[in-house]
């Protein structure tokens, strides 16, 4: 059996290495390291793909959603709704831009935000909602657009860790995760189911306007070489990591099938047991890319647990061991620990398995049989 990697970025490449290789090889042939044609090529692709007016490449994740945040022209002060059970990235670019975070309850199957929970976080001063596609499963976007028209909010999606996912509304429609808010960002970091060789990110939008200010942005407030006519940042995706994510993008649904097949065999294995909760996902469906593979461990360690597996070789990791309220950068008077049930309890319960499009049946079996070992 080949050793088990938590993302096993080298197997993936050697499939198809010609593809990159050659792809790569274009952008040092022609020298247009910053903004060149595989850049331009990229965000037609993806504008494709995702069925989605305007992608606006950047230089990573977070700068994605900073900008997403610049372009709406939020204002110090303003509130922002986003999830407690997230990577910091969600909440610092708020901080950042001088907004309040408004941190909020997730729910206890799918990790994502609660409705319930951003509906008894708004108050006048609320101007946008960050839902979290966490993990790789769409968020509950028909609810969070009803709630955002209903009390006249802007929604930034935060699709680090889905990109693929559908969305699929009561009457039966589906939308790509990304393109149902006013703007999305998302992050092209190496372990992301679309991933570069590098950083890269990108700004999603079907605002024509809002597109056009990102634009500027993204490339120091330029729509034209030195008129600089907003306040802008440098954020862009060098031409290396576009030509990568234009090798990859004709494969990412195969790689999305591809988790979903190895997260079903896990919860074959798993399911059922006192100790264990499996995700809860449809092998049919395609609202869960499988970002990670997250178990919840009730009544036992852990962290026990964890020191097990790695005894064995088998990578693990808690995403995320400490809730964004406890936190030092983003501690505040206002949050009280009974308004955090869900997110205090997963902190303690998570933790995620190998996951990626390399895993073969034995290395499954193994990772299984040694969960289960610990718990026999």
């Amino acid at each position: 059996m080949k050793k088990i990697q938590m993302v096993d970025l080298k197997g993936q490449y050697e499939k198809i290495k010609e593809t990159v290789n050659n792809s790569i090889q274009e952008v040092l042939d022609t020298n247009t390291y910053i903004n060149g044609p595989q850049v331009s090529t990229l965000q037609k692709n993806l504008e494709q793909y995702l069925d989605v007016k305007h992608v606006i490449p950047c230089a990573n994740g977070t700068d994605a959603l900073q900008i997403a945040m610049m372009g709406l022209d939020l204002k110090p002060g303003d509130e922002v709704i986003t999830a407690d059970f997230t990577f910091a990235a969600t909440v610092e670019v708020i901080a950042l831009l001088q907004l309040t975070p408004v941190l909020v309850d997730v729910e206890i199957d799918s990790f994502n935000i609660s409705i319930d929970a951003i509906k008894k976080a708004i108050t006048p001063k609320t101007k946008a909602i960050v839902p979290v596609h966490l993990f790789g499963q769409a968020a509950n976007m028909e609810a969070i657009m009803a709630l955002a028209k209903e009390h006249n909010l802007y929604v930034i999606e935060d699709n680090a860790q889905a990109i693929g996912a559908n969305y699929t509304f009561a009457d039966g429609s589906k939308k790509k995760v990304g393109t149902m808010g006013h703007v999305a960002s998302t992050s092209f970091f190496p372990s992301k189911n679309l991933g570069c060789y590098g950083d890269g990110g990108a700004i999603f939008t079907n605002d024509d306007k809002l597109a056009h200010q990102l634009r500027g942005i993204v490339n120091h407030g330029m729509y034209v070489r030195y008129h600089h006519d907003v306040v802008g940042v440098n954020s862009r995706l060098d031409s290396i990591q576009a030509a990568v994510l234009n090798a990859k993008l004709p494969n990412l649904d195969t790689y999305n099938t591809e988790r979903r097949a190895a997260a079903n065999k896990y919860n074959i294995a798993l399911s059922g047991h006192k100790n264990i909760v499996v995700p809860s996902f449809d092998l049919n469906g395609d609202d869960h890319v499988f970002h990670q593979y997250t178990l919840r461990i009730i009544d036992a360690d852990r962290d026990a647990l964890m020191q097990h597996l790695q005894s064995k070789e088998i990578p693990c990791a808690i995403y995320y061991p400490i809730p964004l309220h406890s936190q030092k950068a983003y501690l505040d008077s206002r949050y009280k620990e009974e308004d955090f049930p869900v997110t205090n309890q997963l902190v303690k319960e998570v933790i995620s398995l190998p996951m990626h499009t390399e895993l073969d049946d034995d290395q499954i079996k193994f990772i299984t049989d040694s969960v289960l070992e610990f718990f026999n």
